[in-house]
């Protein structure tokens, strides 16, 4: 089959999860196409499968993915579509973890879409990430730097996914 793994990523967590994602479906014998949903897709119609994620920014994803799935609705819900995220609310916890399971925007684009399931994955935040005042207030709500990245979950959710694809093409 042939999937694209198309990714939002404004530091590199997201494109990072992206690329394992692919990796682990190459292994199971399928066409991996990894591309950033800023640039346009000739041919979205010769994809079997989409995979979607974005980093999430002040709750929501980042612009050029709900852009894309918005505007690429009547395709892509003709397919089997997967959505992840990645962000830090689990790494903060609290109530930012409860707010920051599924993005804003996220339950709307999986319905539309008919998406088969979301995933939240943590992600990697350093200093430069963030303004000097941003640093500030993350700091003050507990949080810490550092790359947050479960690669095991990561890759067991490529595993989930590849049985999945198997039961569709028998």
């Amino acid at each position: 089959m042939l999937v694209m793994i198309g990714y939002a990523s404004e530091h590199g967590s997201t494109e990072g999860i992206a690329r394992r994602l692919g990796d682990r479906l190459r292994a199971h014998g399928h066409s991996i196409d990894v591309r950033p949903l800023d640039r346009p897709v000739e041919a979205l119609g010769l994809y079997d499968v989409f995979v979607l994620g974005s980093a999430v920014h002040g709750g929501s994803w980042l612009r050029e993915a709900a852009d894309f799935a918005h505007r690429e609705t009547d395709t892509l819900a003709r397919r089997p579509v997967w959505l992840f995220s990645v962000g830090l609310a689990r790494v903060l916890g609290g109530r930012f973890a409860q707010a920051g399971e599924v993005p804003k925007g996220v339950p709307e684009i999986m319905r539309a879409l008919g998406a088969r399931e979301h995933r939240l994955f943590a992600g990697a935040i350093r200093p430069g990430h963030l303004p000097l005042f941003g640093r500030f207030v993350y700091r003050a709500m507990g949080g810490r730097y550092g790359d947050f990245r479960d690669w095991a979950e990561v890759e067991e959710w490529a595993e989930e996914i590849a049985a999945q694809l198997t039961m569709v093409t028998r």
